[in-house]
């Protein structure tokens, strides 16, 4: 069975209805549920929570992994009705960080594409490769998940490079010294 509707459409009941049933649809989406949520304007605030916190019971595991998956709609369902100062988002992209650390590790990826990250978004909406998605790397991705104590692999090479140069140059002092005496 399918839903058949786009789920920022429904209603309150309608929203209980779907997530009680879920198992029942084969096209029920729990990412398109937690968006709908927040895109949704025919629910108020208060029945925005109630939706979130009867989704949370169901598909807890589900809005953890939206963490990784697509973090700002992490946020924006985790601060519904609330206006966040700039400390309270500091310490929520701090542990979306820290999680996002924590699960790749634990569960080994081999990358870090993911949900939005894996898909073209350079900012232009014009642009023909929105929305294409990429390998890790390639020259047109732009959504790769990075952490501030990643190692520049560039800098690494560089590097290597000034070294390589050095010890060209000390080798070629020490034969000039020897060729003099």
């Amino acid at each position: 069975m399918k839903i058949g509707r786009q789920f920022n459409t429904l209603n309150l009941k309608e929203y209980l209805f779907f997530i009680d049933n879920y198992k029942k649809y084969t096209d029920f989406n729990t990412l398109g549920l937690y968006r709908s949520i927040v895109e949704n304007n025919k629910l108020t605030i208060e029945d925005k929570i109630v939706v979130r916190e009867y989704a949370h019971r169901v598909f807890k595991k589900s809005f953890d992994f939206l963490q990784i998956k697509d973090p700002q709609t992490y946020i924006d369902v985790l601060t519904l009705g609330q206006e966040p100062g700039k400390v309270e988002t500091r310490t929520i992209w701090d542990n979306i960080e820290r999680y996002q650390k924590l699960t790749i590790r634990k569960k080994r990826f081999g990358h870090r594409n993911f949900g939005v990250h894996s898909k073209h978004s350079c900012g232009y909406d014009t642009c023909h490769l929105n929305g294409v998605m990429t390998k890790q790397g390639s020259s047109i991705s732009y959504g790769e998940i990075g952490f501030a104590s990643d190692r520049n692999r560039y800098a690494v090479q560089d590097k290597s490079n000034v070294r390589r140069k050095e010890r060209k140059s000390a080798q070629q002092i020490i034969r000039r010294i020897l060729e003099d005496e």
